[in-house]
């Protein structure tokens, strides 16, 4: 039977931000880097992480303390790109923009930044896609509420924050 499936280098990039309390995808992208990362499309994955590259590279720093004998399945290239882009970053002044880049990783454990303490939340405009009230249907499926029990359908069809 024929089967579609989803590239590697997709299934990285949507594990790469999966990081609740009770639930952390790293030590899976761990095993696919350390399996298959001689044949991945690392240039691919790259686009794909776009604006957001410190979480690429937070995991390739992960994979190399969790591996140090394999890191040379993760091409010399792109941790000098990803490190050269960190180092550029570290000498421009500070962001203007009180925002919490965390809600992308987490819809539960960056709340209380956005609710209490004023940051802007990344998963909206002007940073990211999703309206406020598909923000607060994706916050309200960790809440236990009954707004999840009437909301879990449209929940699948929510969009993700874009990332």
């Amino acid at each position: 039977m024929k089967v579609n499936h989803c590239p590697v280098e997709e299934l990285i990039w949507s594990k790469s931000f999966v990081m609740e309390r009770e639930r952390y995808d790293g030590a899976d992208i761990a095993h696919i880097i350390r399996a298959l990362g001689d044949r991945l499309d690392w240039p691919r994955l790259l686009r794909r992480f776009e604006t957001h590259w410190h979480v690429l590279l937070s995991h390739l720093i992960l994979f190399d303390f969790i591996y140090p004998a394999e890191r040379s399945v993760i091409p010399g290239w792109l941790i000098r790109d990803l490190l050269q882009r960190l180092e550029a970053e570290q000498a421009r002044p500070l962001s203007r923009n009180h925002v919490c880049r965390g809600t992308l990783l987490s819809r539960s454990q960056y709340r209380t930044d956005v609710e209490d303490l004023g940051y802007q939340d990344a998963r909206q405009p002007p940073f990211g896609s999703m309206t406020a009230e598909e923000t607060a249907q994706w916050n309200a499926a960790t809440d236990g509420s009954t707004l999840q029990k009437t909301t879990n359908a449209s929940l699948s069809n929510a969009r993700r924050p874009r990332v």
